[in-house]
């Protein structure tokens, strides 16, 4: 099947055809996210991790993130990375250039609307990363005055999440008996980097 031509900025993001819902897909990994102006669906899996999904409500375009930490940059973290990959790591660059980029592809920033997903407390002796990200985007989202349609926040489980921001619909299923391990380990390798990072612990607020 043909898959429409990404918007040049997001060409490295790893798209392909979904059999299951016979509709073009964009995968998106922690520190990424997407915009599309095309009929196409957004997947990620979350664990402690937050996605908001935006769109304007009128034409269709969005996108969807998927960030691991809430802020970098601000009152709490002392160095800024040139990397724009390891920004969007923090919810406040991602939230930032998600909705810069949708607006930039056409939307109005009037029409835009929002559902988030994710933040759960997949590994017990974690921090609460996952309530710190939940409360951010919650916060972020009431300040600049977007409605929000749906969330799907909080609990124990990893979860994925499909997306078309063409008419909003989000579908969700929790994770709750996996057959490979990935989720668990980037949980527990971004543990490790957050007891060896001073600089880690204060973005998320630990």
């Amino acid at each position: 099947m043909d898959i429409p031509l990404a918007i040049p900025e997001f060409e490295h993001i790893n798209r392909y055809w979904d059999r299951g819902r016979m509709s073009p897909a964009a995968k998106i990994l922690p520190g990424e996210y997407y915009v599309t102006r095309n009929e196409e669906l957004i997947t990620t899996v979350l664990g402690s991790c937050v996605s908001a999904c935006i769109r304007d409500a009128e034409s269709g375009i969005g996108g969807m993130n998927h960030f691991m930490l809430p802020l970098l940059g601000l009152q709490g973290s002392q160095s800024t990375p040139a990397s724009p990959v390891f920004e969007t790591r923090y919810g406040n660059h991602a939230m930032d250039r998600l909705i810069a980029d949708v607006v930039r592809a056409g939307a109005l920033r009037q029409n835009l609307e929002a559902k988030v997903f994710g933040g759960g407390r997949v590994l017990s002796q974690m921090t609460d990363v996952g309530r710190k990200n939940m409360e951010f985007v919650v916060q972020y989202l009431e300040q600049h005055r977007i409605p929000v349609r749906g969330s799907d926040l909080g609990d124990i489980y990893p979860r994925k999440v499909v997306y078309f921001p063409r008419t909003g619909a989000a579908y969700v299923r929790k994770l709750k008996t996996m057959h490979n391990d990935t989720i668990i380990r980037r949980e527990e390798e971004y543990m490790h980097e957050l007891e060896e990072s001073p600089a880690l612990r204060r973005a998320a607020g630990t």
